[in-house]
């Protein structure tokens, strides 16, 4: 798996999924705020399983300096 979600990417997916983890947790919002899990777990692995069918990489090219695919 070459990883797929880039810095800023991956910080927003896993604030966001927290979020919502934490307010299914608290029954502020109804079941659907488990799905939180999802964007944690792609922002934690780095890796996206729509973005190589939309063709999306906002990790960079492998070749940069600062790319997280090393």
């Amino acid at each position: 798996m070459k990883c797929n979600v880039g810095g800023i990417d991956r910080v927003l997916r896993i604030a966001v999924g927290a979020l919502l983890v934490a307010l299914a947790a608290s029954n502020v919002v109804g079941w659907w705020g488990w799905l939180g899990l999802i964007p944690m777990a792609t922002g934690l692995f780095r890796f996206c399983p729509a973005y190589p069918l939309l063709g999306i990489n906002s990790c960079g090219t492998s070749g940069d300096k600062g790319s997280c695919c090393k």
